[in-house]
């Protein structure tokens, strides 16, 4: 069962899932870099701070590239 719920961090909104096989909220990193840095584009703020870290820390994130999540919009966030 997928529960979907909104948070708010600093006054923006922060989309989570809960993930009942693993029993764990998922949790957006754009919306969350969003939030903290008021980037206007917070997808490619991330992308770049990813490839910058990944040459320390070879294993940053998991191979999943973007989760589905419904956009503020009510659709789907797509890549760029």
């Amino acid at each position: 069962m997928k529960k979907v719920s909104i948070r708010f961090y600093n006054d923006r909104e922060v989309r989570t899932v809960w993930d009942d096989d693993n029993n764990i909220w998922m949790i957006s990193i754009v919306d969350v870099i969003a939030s903290i840095t008021d980037s206007p584009n917070p997808r490619k703020y991330w992308s770049v701070l990813k490839s910058r870290l990944k040459k320390s820390q070879p294993e940053l994130t998991t191979r999943c590239s973007q989760l589905k999540l419904t956009a503020a919009d009510g659709g789907q966030n797509r890549r760029p």
